[in-house]
């Protein structure tokens, strides 16, 4: 079965996302645009994932558990998660692995916790937006410590991206799934990766309601659930 995705959102959390990027608006913006599955994946931060997994249930939305991480080499990198628990013990990890710097709101913008009324509970101090002090190597690794699955994001940007980087997908790190953007020029992708070799996943990356994908992008699973997205994350293309 065909399901429709977005995994990969931007809540009011991440100092670069619209404070219009409420729970509530982020759901039900999903909600009409006819979306199956979404991921908020917010920088070096999952506070707002409870709120919004909470509110997708009254929509038969589902929420997969998610954040991107910034790996010490500046690579952006999409963390997901069967358990919003193990998500959020993983997020204390790589808050502590963030440099102890406070956001200055003026300059970035503001870094949101919301609840499900969409009121503003809480602030986070870092600057999210700083990179981690841990290596993807660690990251991918700690990441399948606390049962989840790590995918290189927007893999065709010209910066902070792994191609953008190291110019090439180490071997050494078993990714199944790669994640590109909605204006990728595949042609010139082909080039530098075997997009056969992989799964791949096309997401709106939106710090904007409007900018949430349309229902034109899907994965081929079984079922509508959690375990059935990581079967997908997980499958090796022969």
């Amino acid at each position: 079965m065909k399901f429709s995705i977005d995994l990969h959102i931007h809540s009011g959390l991440s100092p670069c996302g619209d404070e219009e990027m409420t729970p509530n608006n982020i759901v039900n913006m999903a909600y009409i645009k006819e979306l199956d599955i979404i991921s908020v994946t917010d920088h070096n931060s999952m506070e707002n994932v409870k709120a919004i997994m909470q509110l997708a249930e009254q929509r038969d939305l589902l929420v997969i558990p998610g954040m991107e991480v910034t790996t010490k080499e500046e690579i952006h990198v999409l963390c997901y998660f069967k358990d919003l628990s193990d998500g959020l013990s993983f997020q204390k990890l790589i808050y502590n692995g963030l440099p102890d710097i406070e956001n200055q709101e003026d300059i970035f913008g503001k870094q949101i916790v919301y609840d499900t009324e969409d009121k503003r509970i809480g602030k986070i101090k870092k600057f999210l937006l700083n990179r981690t002090c841990y290596s993807i190597e660690y990251i991918y690794d700690l990441v399948k410590q606390y049962n989840g699955v790590m995918v290189p994001a927007h893999i065709d940007k010209k910066a902070y991206s792994i191609l953008s980087v190291l110019g090439f997908i180490p071997k050494n790190l078993e990714f199944n799934t790669l994640e590109i953007t909605n204006k990728c020029n595949l042609k010139q992708l082909k080039k530098l990766v075997d997009l056969k070799k992989y799964n791949i996943i096309q997401n709106s990356d939106a710090h904007y309601l409007k900018d949430i994908n349309e229902p034109l992008h899907f994965i081929d699973i079984k079922e509508k659930s959690i375990e059935a997205v990581f079967d997908f994350f997980n499958r090796v293309q022969q």
